[in-house]
């Protein structure tokens, strides 16, 4: 049963069960990012992180297009909204992102069409991408002499870096189909047909949200921190984030449900109590 969560302009914010879903709604200007989505984004992501009901977060996108980034014509008309974001991106203090926000929970990017400049962003920043077989993928920030940094940086670690470098440099000229970003590992699913994208994703959201919530996010803490590490530093820090877990209710819980043969009941993800157990561990 849909349950809206919170209230928002530019963004249908929703649970369905377990599955919590941050849409883009801006469907007449490609989802582009105004003045009034950016500042959404960051409580909206923040408010699918802090609902005990929520176990794993959908990013998907109303109308054609996923995501094409910021709306320069409209947010320039804002002056002041304008400064914010050129301050925040000079500083890199950028907070509309599930990555940027510190999302503890898995975020699936379910990529519906185009996916360009800023919109990547969402993509190199989510946990699992799949895409429908029409979306596509394209860098326009040189077309327009801006600096492609960000988005591309970070989406050199989901993949080979001449693919990112080709797609930066040829700009709006060219666009990377959803089974090319497959077989670069951009994605790990291509959905056909498009229309079966949001089903496909949900399917996938309950499955993850079959498992411990608070397992996934101490996984989810291992694993994005191990990039910025080298190999033995981040097993060393993995060892402590295995010992976040002991001795709580789902590590007894977990093997009792499977010995029964049930759903096991877990307990919701409690973000104080986690972050007290990684700072005993730091």
């Amino acid at each position: 049963m849909r349950t809206e969560v919170g209230s928002f302009e530019r963004l249908e914010v929703w649970r369905d069960g377990h599955v919590g879903w941050l849409v883009f709604d801006r469907p007449g200007a490609g989802n582009a990012l105004d003045a009034v989505m950016f500042r959404e984004l960051e409580h909206a992501w923040l408010a699918l992180d802090a609902d005990p009901d929520v176990r794993v977060i959908v990013n998907t996108g109303n109308g054609p297009a996923f995501q094409t980034g910021l709306d320069m014509v409209q947010v320039a008309k804002d002056k002041e909204a304008l400064r914010a974001v050129s301050r925040q991106t000079r500083d890199f203090e950028l907070r509309f992102t599930a990555w940027q926000v510190g999302v503890r929970k898995p975020v699936i990017a379910a990529v519906n069409g185009v996916c360009a400049g800023g919109g990547l962003h969402f993509v190199a920043d989510a946990d699992i991408v799949i895409a429908s077989s029409d979306a596509t993928f394209t860098d326009p920030h040189v077309s327009v002499g801006q600096v492609s940094a960000f988005e591309t940086i970070a989406l050199i670690r989901r993949s080979p870096m001449e693919p990112v470098l080709r797609m930066a440099f040829t700009g709006r000229h060219e666009r990377m189909t959803a089974p090319r970003a497959h077989q670069l590992g951009l994605c790990s699913e291509v959905v056909d047909p498009p229309e079966g994208l949001r089903e496909a994703a949900a399917a996938l959201a309950e499955k993850i949200a079959r498992n411990s919530p608070t397992a996934m996010a101490v996984t989810k803490k291992a694993l994005w921190e191990a990039l910025e590490r080298d190999l033995t530093d981040a097993c060393a820090a993995g060892a402590k984030d295995l010992a976040i877990m002991w001795g709580h209710p789902d590590q007894e819980e977990g093997p009792e449900a499977f010995a029964e043969k049930r759903e096991a009941a877990w307990t919701p993800l409690d973000h104080a109590l986690l972050q007290a157990a990684e700072e005993t561990q730091s």
